[in-house]
C-alpha cells in the first residue's frame, strides 16, 4: 500500500498500554495513599486514586487484552450485529510493542506507517479522579512524565513521538513541567478536553490566569493534543456519572450519543475566551473526539459573533480554521470534515492498539482513496508534520 502511495504515513493517534509502575516508578511512596497505590481486589488489580478504588476498567494491567481493532466493525455501524460481549472476551497475552518502543519500530514498519504520535491509555482518565486535589494530580502525573521519558522517549529514533501528560490544574506546576518537557525534545504536550479544576475551582483553560502557560507554548511553538479521556462530564440524571461501562466496555446509549460535548466546549471555549487573539501563535490538535460537532459549532459562532458584535476581533469560525486541527473518529465521514475545516485541518489516526482501533492502520487509506493524492498526502503525512516540528514565535 506504501509503494502505490509513494510514501510511509505519520499516524496521529497511537497509544501504548502503560507500565505496571508508570505511577509509582517515580512517586515518592509518602504520598501513595494520596495520589496511586494498586490493590488486588477478587484477584484483579485495581488502580487506587486519592484513596478510592478505580473499577472504570476492569482489565487495568491489560494482560491478557482483546486484539487490536476488535471493535472496529461495530463502530462502523455493527453491520455483522455481532455481540460486543463475546468479540471482547477474544483476549490474548500482552505484546512487547505495546510496551517496548523498540518492539513497537518494528510493527510500525510492518505496518508501514513511518512515524506516530503516542499517548496514554489509563493515563487520560487519571485526572478526573483526584481533580478536587490539584496538588495530587500534579503530583501523579511529574511521575507519571518521568515514567513516560524513560520508557519511551519524546522522539525516540525521531519515529515516536510520545505526549507529556499537562494539566492546567496549578500554572506554575504546569509552566515547570512544560519546560522540562521542552528540554527533552517534546513536540506535542497532551491534556484531556476539561475544565481544570484548580485549588479555586474549575476555570476555563482559556482563562488570563492560564496565560503565562499559554505564553510559553506561542513561544515554542509547540502543538497542544487535546485528546479524549475521562472529561468528568454530568449526564444530569439520564445515565450513570463517572468512568462505568455497562456494556461490554461500550458506555450506556445516552453517553455515547454525548461522546463528542467535551470536545466541543473546550475547543468553543478557546475561542470564545479569544486566546488565540493572545497568542496567535498556538496549535491545538483534536485527537479522537470525533467531528460531527463542527457543523452544529460553527453555525452557532457565527450567530453568536452577530449578537454579541464586537467581542471576536474576527469570524470566529475563522479563528477557529486557523488555528485547530481535527483527527475525526476514523468512521466519520473524511469530506464532511474536509467542508467543516479544510484539508489542511485534517489528520489521520488509528487509535492502534485500542479495541475500537483499525485492526491495521492504513485501512484508512480506503477511507481517503477518493481524494486526489495531494489532498491525500495532506490528511496522512503532511498536516500531522507540520504539526510535530516546533514552530517558535
Amino acid at each position: 500500500m506504501t509503494a502505490a502511495l509513494g510514501y510511509r504515513p505519520f499516524d496521529a493517534d497511537n497509544h501504548y498500554y502503560e507500565a505496571l509502575d508508570c505511577v509509582t516508578r517515580h512517586l515518592d511512596p509518602r504520598h501513595a495513599q494520596r495520589v496511586f497505590q494498586w490493590s488486588t481486589i477478587e484477584g484483579r488489580q485495581y488502580p487506587v486514586l486519592g484513596g478510592k478504588v478505580f473499577r472504570g476498567v476492569k482489565n487495568a494491567t491489560f494482560d491478557p487484552v482483546a486484539p487490536p481493532g476488535v471493535l472496529a466493525d461495530y463502530f462502523r455501524g455493527n453491520p455483522k450485529n455481532d455481540d460486543p460481549l463475546e468479540l471482547l472476551r477474544r483476549h490474548e497475552p500482552i505484546r512487547p510493542e505495546y510496551r517496548d518502543r523498540d518492539a513497537r519500530l518494528a510493527t510500525m514498519d510492518e505496518h508501514g506507517l513511518d512515524k506516530v504520535w503516542l499517548f496514554p491509555t489509563m493515563g487520560m482518565i487519571y485526572e478526573d479522579p483526584l481533580k478536587d486535589d490539584p496538588e495530587a494530580v500534579a503530583l501523579l502525573f511529574t511521575a507519571f512524565n518521568r515514567w513516560l521519558d524513560e520508557d519511551w522517549g519524546f522522539a525516540y529514533q525521531d519515529r515516536i513521538f510520545s505526549a507529556p501528560y499537562i494539566s492546567l490544574v496549578d500554572v506554575d506546576w504546569a509552566c515547570a513541567e512544560l519546560e522540562w518537557a521542552l528540554d527533552r525534545g517534546a513536540r506535542t504536550i497532551v491534556t484531556r478536553p476539561a475544565a481544570p479544576t484548580t485549588r479555586d475551582g474549575a476555570r476555563s483553560p482559556g482563562n488570563p490566569e492560564f496565560d503565562p502557560f499559554w505564553a510559553r507554548m506561542n513561544e515554542a511553538g509547540v502543538t497542544l493534543v487535546v485528546h479524549a479521556g475521562d472529561s468528568g462530564y454530568t449526564a444530569h440524571g439520564y445515565a450513570r456519572d463517572g468512568f462505568t461501562t455497562d456494556f461490554g466496555g461500550v458506555p450506556q446509549p445516552i453517553r455515547m450519543l454525548q461522546l463528542e460535548r467535551p470536545i466541543e466546549d473546550f475547543l468553543s471555549s478557546l475561542v470564545c475566551d479569544n486566546l488565540f487573539h493572545r497568542f496567535p501563535n498556538l496549535r491545538v490538535a483534536s485527537v479522537e473526539n470525533g467531528s460531527k460537532f463542527l457543523a452544529g459549532l460553527f453555525e452557532r459562532l457565527q450567530v453568536t459573533a452577530r449578537k454579541m458584535n464586537g467581542w471576536f476581533p474576527e469570524d470566529p469560525v475563522e479563528t477557529f480554521r486557523r488555528h485547530i486541527w481535527v483527527n475525526p473518529f476514523w468512521e466519520d465521514h473524511v469530506d464532511d470534515v474536509i467542508a467543516a475545516v479544510g484539508e489542511q485541518r485534517v489528520i489521520f489516526g488509528s487509535d492502534w492498539p485500542h479495541i475500537e482501533a483499525l485492526p491495521e492502520p492504513l485501512q484508512y487509506v480506503d477511507d481517503v482513496a477518493h481524494l486526489d493524492a495531494a489532498t491525500q498526502k495532506l490528511i496522512l503525512l503532511d498536516n500531522v508534520t507540520e504539526l510535530n516540528e516546533l514552530q517558535p514565535a
